[in-house]
């Protein structure tokens, strides 16, 4: 009998609130914003026209033209520049061209069959091995020779003019970790 009660309160309590005292307090409102008067919207604003600029060149220099020898194209050696080459052929680039020299620290030094090979670090802590003929840097430098202690390479860089120079570059044995 306790358990009938219990059950029959609870469901007075549950449909009580669904009384219908909502609905008359939302028709009212509703009521009340369609009695206000309507407002017009703003008018939509008058478009200026403009003067359109056209450029026109006359003799003017063409601002994407490389200063000096007029006729050399970029990336082509001029005709009196002596050590001047070509640009460097596309290939994939290898894992060490991502970083530049002065990040790169030599840590070590392998003599295997006849190749030296040297231990390189990255800035990410990465040991890599590499010997002459890999690629490192971002300057296309392609190492030419590997001793117990130094990376000699040759690095290929553009100057001013568009010119391509070759640049010796060396990559020292570290014997201790550089202070961070």
């Amino acid at each position: 009998m306790n358990h009938k009660f219990i059950l029959l309160l609870f469901l007075s309590l549950v449909l009580s609130g669904c009384g219908d005292d909502g609905m008359e307090k939302l028709q009212a409102e509703i009521a009340r914003i369609k009695a206000q008067p309507r407002r017009d919207p703003d008018p939509i604003p008058d478009v200026v026209q403009t003067e359109s600029f056209v450029y026109q060149e006359g003799r003017r220099k063409d601002p994407f033209e490389l200063v000096g020898q007029a006729g050399s194209s970029v990336g082509q050696p001029s005709g009196n520049d002596s050590s001047a080459i070509n640009a460097p052929a596309p290939r994939p680039k290898e894992y060490l061209e991502r970083y530049s020299l002065d990040s790169l620290r030599m840590v070590g030094f392998i003599e295997e069959q006849d190749i030296n090979w040297a231990l390189v670090i990255d800035p990410n802590g990465m040991i890599h091995r590499v010997h002459a003929g890999n690629y490192v840097g971002k300057n296309y430098g392609q190492i030419t020779r590997v001793t117990e202690n130094r990376i000699e390479l040759t690095e290929i860089i553009q100057d001013g003019a568009g010119s391509w120079q070759e640049r010796q570059a060396a990559i020292a044995l570290t014997t201790q970790d550089k202070p961070n």
